[in-house]
Parts: C-alpha cells; structure tokens; sequence
C-alpha cells in the first residue's frame, strides 16, 4: 500500500470514528444491568438455554430502536417531535412513561456503580454514601457541561469491555469441563414459575425501548456538528446494537460456563455480587488482570449511569417544553430541574433498595417490560406514517419483523399479567 493510501485510509477511519456516536453512547447506556446482570444470570441458572431466546428478544425489538434514527434522519426531528405530530396525547403517554423510567432507570443503575465503586474502598461503607459520591460525580460532569466528550469516552470503554469480555470467554471456552447434572434435575427456564424471571431478562434486553428517544435526540444533536448521512448515521446504529447482542451473547456464555452447574448461588447484595462478578473475570485470565477488570466495570456502568441520566432528562425536558409551546430556550433551561428532580428520586429508591441491588433491578426491568409494549407502538405508528428517506426507511423484512414485535410484546405482555395476578 502506497503512502498516500495509507494516509487515506486514516483519514477515512478516523473520520469514520467521528461519525460513531448516538449508536456506540446507546450501546453503552444498555450494556448495564441486562448485561452484566440479567444474562450472566441467566448463563448461570439455565445454562445455554436461554440464547435463543435472548437473539429473539434483541432481534423482535430492533425496528423500535431503529424508529429514532430512521425518523430523526429523515425529518430532521426527535421522535418526541413526531409524537406530538400524532397528536398531544401521545406525546403526553410518553412524558409519563419516561417520567417514570428516568427514576427508576437511573436508580439502578446509580445503586449498581455504587455496588461496584464500594469494591476499590478497602474498608466497609454504606452504600448510600458511596451512591451519594456516584450521584455527585454524574451531576458535576453533566451541569458543568462536560458530557460532549462522552462519546469518546464510551468509544474506549465500549471498545476495552468488549476485548475483555471476549478473552475471558475464549478463555472459559478452552478450559471448560462440563459439570455433572443428574438430567432430572437440570433446571428448566421453560415453566411458569420461571415467567417471572424471563421477564426480567427481557427487560432490558438490550436496553428499555425509550431509550429511542434519547438517541433521537443525540442524532439531532450530531446533525448540527456533523455531515450525518442516513446510511452514516444506520452504520452507527447498527454497530453499536450488534455490539450489545454479542455482549448479552458472551456474558449469558460467561454464566454458563463459570457458574452453571458450580452450586454458586448469585449474592442478592450489590457489593457481593460486584466482587463474584469481579472475581468471574479474574480467576478465569488470572488475578493480574483483577484491578483492571474492576476499572473496567465500573466504567461500564458509571457510563451507563452517565447517559441515561442525561438522556432522560433532556427527554423529558423537551416532551414537558413541546406539550407547554415553550421555544427552544426554555426547553435548554427545564434540563437542569429535571435533572435534579431525577437525582432526588433516584436516591431515594436507592435508599430504600440499598441492600438488595438484584431486587432493584429485578424491578426496573419488570417496569421496563410492561412499558415497552406501548413505546414500541408508538415508534412503529410514527415510522408508518411519515414519508422516511429511502435510504433510512425500513425495508420488508424489518417492517415484518415491527409487526411481529408487537405481537410478541404484547402476546408476552398479557400472558405475563394473567400470570402475576390472575393464575
């Protein structure tokens, strides 16, 4: 290869780099509890089982999380923009939902990067004071304005977590030895009892629906910095779903070959459970790579943490500023007392949850299942109506696949009431 070449392709890379943006900061909002959490226990409980299942999850949902970078591409506006375009009542489902969400969310995710930040003091803490330190961080770096260099950040971490997680299953891999189940015993996943547990998984999987939204508005936001094009700005979003597939894929093998079978029983507790996650990396590539294992899921989820607390907040702000024919100006300015009004509540189901971080978030990803049947109509309804740029509008099979997504959303959905207060 000549030099000029060379020097083409870099700078084709690294303008490629500049491009990935509201797809890699999606990825890194999802790859928190449903990763880390939900399929590693998923692996451990059931073993390999429950792949198929999370592939059919990731896939039946994709046409919902692509609605905002379909929509926002080719209209130029946010999916909350096009939702009031139906009408205020859709616009006002939405602020309810996601007011709901953006506490919940948050929430969880504050009391599982507390869990983990407790892991690096060397002596017992509470864990609302830890959680108080997580929340301090989040709110200095988002109100001093220093979020725009997140998404470089989360291209490292994304780019570090990934490499990491797949040397510790290649790893895993090479020196698994099957464990001996008597085949009576083998627990199954696919029984009532167990309903309420797949649900859980599927919560999150990858990442709430309403998380569409937030990523509308990140586009939007890129559009003004950047030549985004719709098959630039499909590339990035694509990737950055890939990404969180093949994550969910490898932590759910991460379960299933360190713990399946193990008679090791997941801690209930947030610190308990960071240090066996911790520990499920380090013993399997060695104690040296520990402390950095650490670093790195910390990260992961303080980022995660990071974003949906921004993302939420400028969601709701705007949905608040549309419904009340405020200009843009007021909307920048609801940002801050949303996001304040989020950190409250968040902290205090922190505190109420304190002690069960699986129970926390066993709960915001049950919310998540029941809510998402109704974002996922509302992006599928938006998408049909408006008139997309042809190279963002959905081609036959992603609109087959939106249909059925409704239908199992909202099949599973009555199922899963029938079965919490009527079976």
């Amino acid at each position: 290869m000549s030099y000029k070449a060379e020097v083409s392709f870099v700078a084709r890379f690294i303008a490629l780099l500049k491009l990935l943006g509201p797809g890699v900061l999606m990825a890194t909002a999802a790859v928190g509890g449903s990763h880390l959490v939900a399929s590693t226990q998923a692996g451990a409980k059931f073993g390999w089982q429950l792949a198929l299942l999370i592939l059919l999850v990731n896939l039946l949902k994709y046409p919902f999380f692509r609605a905002g970078v379909s929509y926002t591409i080719s209209t130029k506006q946010t999916l909350q923009q096009g939702y009031l375009g139906m009408g205020k009542r859709y616009l006002a489902i939405a602020l309810c939902l996601n007011t709901i969400a953006s506490v919940v969310n948050a929430a969880a995710l504050l009391l599982f990067a507390a869990s983990l930040l407790s892991y690096f003091i060397p002596f017992d803490i509470a864990i609302s004071l830890s959680a108080s330190v997580v929340l301090a961080l989040i709110l200095l770096i988002l109100l001093a304005g220093h979020f725009e260099g997140l998404d470089n950040i989360a291209k490292g971490i994304m780019g570090v977590l990934v490499v990491a997680t797949l040397a510790v299953f290649i790893v895993a891999l090479s020196n698994y030895t099957a464990p001996v189940i008597p085949t009576d015993s083998q627990p199954s996943p696919w029984t009532l009892a167990t309903l309420g547990f797949l649900v859980v998984t599927m919560g999150w999987m990858p990442a709430p629906i309403e998380i569409s939204s937030i990523t509308s508005l990140w586009l939007k936001r890129q559009c003004k910095d950047h030549a985004v094009t719709p098959k630039s700005a499909l590339f990035d979003f694509n990737l950055g779903y890939g990404v969180t597939v093949v994550l969910a894929l490898l932590f759910l093998g991460l379960g299933a070959l360190i713990l399946y079978g193990s008679g090791t029983e997941l801690s209930t507790s947030g610190i308990g459970f960071s240090h066996q996650l911790i520990s499920m990396y380090s013993s399997t590539i060695g104690q040296w790579a520990h402390l950095l294992i650490a670093v790195v899921a910390f990260l992961c989820i303080f980022g995660s943490a990071l974003t949906v607390y921004d993302g939420y907040a400028r969601v709701v702000a705007e949905a608040i500023a549309l419904l009340f024919n405020k200009n843009k100006a007021a909307r920048t300015k609801l940002v801050t007392p949303v996001l304040l009004f989020m950190a409250v509540f968040s902290f205090i189901i922190v505190l109420f949850f304190k002690s069960a971080l699986l129970a926390m978030l066993g709960f915001a990803m049950t919310l998540a299942f029941v809510t998402t049947p109704m974002f996922a109509w509302l992006n599928h309804r938006l998408v049909a109506r408006t008139e997309l740029h042809k190279d963002a509008a959905p081609n036959i099979a992603v609109k087959l696949l939106s249909y059925l997504g409704l239908v199992y959303l909202f099949g599973f959905l009555m199922v899963f009431i029938w079965w919490k207060w009527f079976s």
